[in-house]
């Protein structure tokens, strides 16, 4: 799967807090996401990340950033 800046995921477990999904807000040899629910963020290594995820629920907004 390919996963961008500021998409919405939901996770296989759900957080403490209640909520499943995540924003991810760092993307790389490891993932920071923050929880939707509470705004905990947590960094996970890539494959890990990658096993967790369930679905992408809503992908990033896409920006024109042509100059």
């Amino acid at each position: 799967m390919d996963f961008q800046l500021g998409d919405i995921v939901r996770m296989r477990k759900p957080h403490p807090c209640g909520s499943d999904e995540w924003e991810i807000i760092r993307v790389g040899a490891d993932f920071k996401i923050k929880c939707t629910g509470c705004g905990r963020r947590v960094m996970l290594p890539r494959p890990k990340f990658e096993r967790a995820v369930k679905a992408v629920v809503r992908p990033a907004q896409k920006t024109d950033e042509s100059f």
